[in-house]
C-alpha cells in the first residue's frame, strides 16, 4: 500500500475549509490551488506578479516538504479572474517551469476572494531516489 500523507502550510483556510496544501500519495504530490497569500503575515499583494511569486514560494515549500521540487512537476494549472493578468506573470512562471516543461492549462474563472489575482495548482511525481 502506498504512503499517503497531508502537508499543511499553516494557512487558516486549510483549517476553516478542511483541506491540505498538498497530499503525498506514493510517488505523487498533489498541490492544492495555491494563491499569493503570505501565510506567515496573512497578507496578499495587490500586484499579480508579486502574487504569482508568492504562489510559487508556497508551492515550492510544499514540494520541498514532500521531498520534491519544481523539477518534479508534471502538470500545472493557472487560474485567473482576468486573462490580461496572465502575460505579465510569464517571466516568473518561466523561471520556475521553463526547464521542466510540465503540461499546462490556464483558465479564466472567479477565485474565492476578490483580492486574489492568480491561483496555481500543480501535480508532481517524485523522482526515484537511490
Amino acid at each position: 500500500m502506498s504512503e499517503r500523507r497531508a502537508i499543511l502550510s499553516g494557512s487558516t483556510f486549510e483549517e476553516q475549509i478542511g483541506y491540505a496544501r498538498a497530499v503525498v500519495d506514493g510517488d505523487w504530490v498533489h498541490v492544492s490551488g495555491t494563491t499569493g497569500y503570505d501565510y506567515t503575515a496573512m497578507t496578499i499583494s495587490d500586484d499579480v506578479v508579486e502574487q504569482a511569486e508568492q504562489c510559487l514560494r508556497n508551492i515550492g515549500a510544499a514540494l520541498a516538504e514532500a521531498g520534491g521540487s519544481f523539477a518534479d512537476v508534471v502538470r500545472v494549472r493557472y487560474l485567473l479572474p482576468d486573462r490580461a493578468d496572465f502575460e505579465p506573470c510569464w517571466p516568473v512562471l518561466r523561471a520556475a517551469f521553463g526547464d521542466v516543461r510540465p503540461a499546462a492549462t490556464m483558465m479564466v474563472c472567479g477565485l474565492a476572494d476578490e483580492r486574489m489575482k492568480i491561483e496555481i495548482e500543480v501535480y508532481a511525481r517524485l523522482a526515484t531516489r537511490d
